[in-house]
């Protein structure tokens, strides 16, 4: 059977457990937890490292990437017949790059404060393996409903890691939750300010990369823990193996 015939129904799609998938939302919630690219796959590293000094910025820049991650796999995929695999990976990376200084202008124009912040990494996304790694292993052999679910996922599961991270980290560091969150989100927003310690200087080793780093393994640790306990309580998943999606 072809990948395009496996793959209309998506009744025999790998799963990560590599159990067949029984709907598109299977796609979807994968990347939420199970397969997460900050988590489990371990992808997107330097900016998940770079901007997650504060909550706000984790967000700012989840978004960003979740833009990017569902525009350039819907349209790798919806290239994929016409790409020549000799050349399939300039042509990815030109889509990428497109998407990417799309996404840096919107930034620009209309959240022009935290593009202050942000825009020096927002270019950088055009490097995050992440993006290269999804449309490569999924959206390359995918119908294009299936990398939309996928992209949807992929991207909401990195954001909510990256915000979860930059909490902590800003917490820590600052004393604050979601600093300047209006800046991202509007004035309408600014009740998600939350000062919970008011002091000129917190944790400095939490601000700096080596913090970062040590939360990101608490963060990683306690997902463990949480698919242990998921895995005793009786689910039939428990015993099997994370790999990672490919094909």
């Amino acid at each position: 059977m072809s990948h395009e015939e496996s793959h209309e129904d998506c009744s025999t799609c790998a799963t990560t457990n590599g159990e067949p998938v029984k709907s598109y939302k299977d796609y979807f919630t994968l990347g939420i937890w199970e397969n997460n690219i900050a988590l489990v796959q371990l992808l997107g590293l330097c900016p998940v490292m770079a901007v997650t000094t504060s909550a706000t910025n984790g967000l700012g820049m989840g978004i960003a990437t979740t833009a990017v991650l569902v525009i350039s796999s819907v349209l790798v995929s919806l290239m994929r017949n016409a790409i020549p695999a000799e050349v399939r990976n300039p042509v990815m990376i030109a889509i990428i790059a497109g998407t990417v200084t799309l996404v840096d202008l919107a930034m620009n124009a209309w959240m022009h404060e935290l593009y202050k912040v942000l825009g020096l990494f927002i270019a950088l996304i055009v490097t995050n393996c992440a993006i290269l790694g999804r449309t490569e292993a999924f959206a390359m052999k995918q119908n294009p409903l299936a990398s939309l679910m996928d992209g949807i996922g992929m991207g909401l599961g990195f954001t909510w890691a990256l915000v979860l991270l930059g909490g902590a980290r800003e917490i820590l560091g600052s004393g604050t939750l979601f600093a300047h969150a209006s800046s991202l989100l509007g004035p309408n927003f600014h009740w998600l300010e939350i000062t919970f310690v008011d002091v000129d200087s917190g944790v400095l080793l939490a601000i700096l990369p080596p913090g970062g780093f040590i939360v990101l393994g608490v963060m990683i640790a306690l997902k463990r823990v949480v698919d242990d306990r998921i895995a005793a309580s009786g689910s039939p998943e428990k015993e099997k193996e994370l790999v990672a999606i490919q094909t």
